[in-house]
């Protein structure tokens, strides 16, 4: 199938515009410079993007879709089920789009003068109520927003971090805090009285455990390693569980 001429052009745009902002930032960054790139005049990014802003929103776009789709899948399944597909689908679309999230950090702000602003709110807040479940109280509402934030800043902040540890990093960070383990038996100290009985990492995985595990090694997206990282266990355990019973 030929391509479109004019879908080439906006492609193009769209990567000199990412690669400019990425450089200078958007405030910086002017429709002129875009065209320079490309060698196209101010009027023909503009037949393509009415206003600058227009590139900033289609660049937020497909990070987007893929989360509203994500949201979609989760919201058929049952309330556990549905918080680590959100949880593990987060981590996974935020590093497959980390290069322009990193990017629009500190102009994300700018799109709320369209309608990307109101679809991000929307997702965010979808994500949070996946998270919590229903009838979930304020503490569970602040955990399930905290865990968004543990799912998605660090993508901005560990640039020079490999896309495998820092999945198995972040799903670890979340699973701590998730775990009513680390959390309501946690003691002045912070620590659980779990884990002073009994330090270092855990010899088995519960059922659920084992069941992500299994999925996470189905997919083929997570060595052994990156797995036992994210479960907190050693690579031994992962090994014994995957083994056919």
């Amino acid at each position: 199938m030929t391509a479109d001429p004019g879908d080439d052009t906006r492609t193009r745009i769209l990567r000199a515009a990412l690669d400019l902002f990425a450089e200078h930032g958007y405030q910086r960054t002017s429709l002129r410079q875009i065209g320079e790139r490309l060698r196209l005049t101010k009027a023909a990014i503009l037949y393509h993007f009415p206003a600058k802003e227009h590139l900033l929103s289609a660049l937020v776009e497909p990070l987007l879709v893929d989360l509203e789709a994500l949201l979609d899948t989760a919201q058929t399944q049952p309330v556990e089920q549905a918080r680590w597909t959100v949880l593990e689908g987060w981590v996974n679309v935020m590093l497959a789009h980390r290069r322009p999230l990193g990017m629009l950090f500190h102009d994300i702000a700018l799109v709320g003068r369209g309608d990307t602003y109101h679809r991000l709110m929307e997702v965010a807040m979808r994500a949070n109520d996946l998270i919590a479940g229903p009838d979930a109280g304020r503490r569970e509402r602040v955990l399930a927003t905290q865990a968004v934030a543990a799912c998605s800043d660090p993508i901005v902040f560990f640039v020079d971090v490999s896309d495998e540890v820092l999945r198995a990093d972040m799903l670890d960070g979340v699973r701590r805090l998730l775990t009513p383990a680390a959390t309501d038996a946690a003691g002045p100290s912070g620590a659980s009285t779990a884990d002073r009985r009994r330090p270092g990492r855990p010899r088995a995985l519960g059922r659920e455990q084992v069941e992500t595990a299994r999925r996470m090694h189905a997919a083929g997206t997570h060595s052994v390693d990156a797995i036992a990282a994210t479960l907190g266990v050693s690579r031994a355990t992962v090994y014994r569980h995957l083994a056919p019973e």
